[in-house]
């Protein structure tokens, strides 16, 4: 279990640990937001959500999504997806901002590039696989 380096050091409510060793891709699958004051579950089986200052548990893919035995997860474009509705919304509205404008477009241009990576995976046909 490690505690993530964020950007953001002052004014947290939260802090991210991984919770799980890396994969052999070199990222790990599980991680666990938890208040500030609070300390990460001892769980060892990431996949068990006991509430004790835990406020999420993410669980990402694990393993080529063509093989049956790997584990469905969370992509990190669906988090990158979320977070840009979130932003948009705010935006629509009185909490308009020109930071979360910058972060959109950031955003945007993030999923454009995880898409073409898709893209190209898919066109050489190892898309869902552990091939290059």
């Amino acid at each position: 279990m490690e505690k993530l380096n964020t950007i953001q050091k002052r004014n947290k409510l939260n802090d991210v640990y991984k919770i799980d060793a890396p994969g052999a891709g070199g990222a790990s699958h599980a991680y666990e937001i938890v208040k500030a004051e609070a300390k990460p579950s001892d769980c060892g089986d990431y996949l068990r959500f006991e509430m004790r200052g835990v406020v999420g548990r993410i669980v990402f893919q694990h393993g080529p999504r063509a093989e049956e035995s790997s584990l469905h997860g969370v992509l990190d474009t669906d988090l990158l997806e979320i977070v840009r509705d979130r932003l948009k919304a705010f935006n629509q509205g009185e909490y308009a901002t020109r930071e979360n404008a910058l972060a959109i477009t950031h955003i945007e241009e993030a999923l454009l590039w995880m898409n073409k990576r898709v893209e190209d995976r898919a066109e050489r046909g190892v898309l869902g696989t552990t091939q290059k």
